[in-house]
């Protein structure tokens, strides 16, 4: 019987929990309005996203004056990398549907259900200088190097963030900082021509594989190479990166 086609890259769904959960900085814009930064965010499991606004700003009065109607709108968020580089962003992602208001008596309740599973010191501030609103997603779309991506609601309510994306970043760190010898032995893996005269970096690291950010002369190229395998736990992932780089572990195992 023919094998099933191996799993090399995170669903769009995937990435675009993962885009989210990393992103520091996004965008609320509403029809007719500058763009308003937004202080909190956090994307759901039952597929909307969770956003703090100024209270004090005009998207919160434009959403609030459309009272349970809702008004249109796209959040844009960025995915940067924790890594001085020179182009950071790795990511853009666009959610686009309905805002609401939150009545005020349940702003502090959903304050808190947010903070058990985001704790961002701006929760803090609900109720005082800042409001949440609640974006139910039509859609989202999610673009990189490799071009955009787009899914539905149902598809985003159905998926989650990678299982290391709290990890990476802390991963990421290392790896530049204490093992450049890692990074140079995957890098043998790139075409010849592109790693010629360039800087490289990891730029992500997930279940299914690690991205190398290579910044050349003429302009940064971002490729991802595949893990044999997909990780299933922290050891399995150290092992696959290892195994990428030509390290067979016959000395034992070792964390990332």
């Amino acid at each position: 019987m023919p094998h099933a086609a191996q799993v090399v890259a995170p669903t769009t769904a995937e990435r675009v929990h993962s885009a989210c959960a990393h992103a520091e900085s996004a965008m609320l814009a509403l029809p007719g309005l500058d763009p308003v930064p937004t202080s909190v965010h956090l994307l759901r499991h039952c597929g909307d996203i969770v956003v703090a606004v100024p209270m004090n700003s005009t998207a919160a009065g434009l959403v609030f004056g459309c009272g349970t109607t809702g008004s249109p709108a796209v959040l844009e968020l960025t995915d940067e990398a924790p890594l001085a580089l020179r182009e950071r962003i790795r990511a853009l992602v666009w959610l686009r549907g309905w805002v609401y208001t939150v009545p005020s008596h349940a702003q502090r309740a959903l304050a808190g259900a947010v903070a058990a599973d985001h704790p961002h010191p701006a929760l803090l501030d609900v109720g005082h200088t800042s409001i949440l609103l609640r974006l139910v997603i039509d859609s989202a779309v999610v673009a990189d190097k490799s071009g955009a991506d787009s899914v539905d609601h149902d598809g985003l309510r159905d998926a989650r963030p990678d299982p290391f994306c709290a990890l990476e970043a802390g991963w990421l760190q290392h790896l530049q900082a204490d093992h450049a010898d890692v990074i140079d032995r995957m890098a043998r893996r790139l075409p010849h021509a592109l790693r010629r005269g360039a800087l490289i970096h990891p730029l992500a690291i997930d279940r299914y594989g690690v991205t190398l950010r290579v910044e050349a002369v003429d302009a940064d190229h971002d490729v991802r190479i595949p893990f044999e395998h997909p990780a299933d736990d922290i050891d399995s992932l150290s092992r696959a990166v290892h195994a990428l780089a030509g390290n067979p572990f016959r000395g034992g195992v070792h964390r990332i």
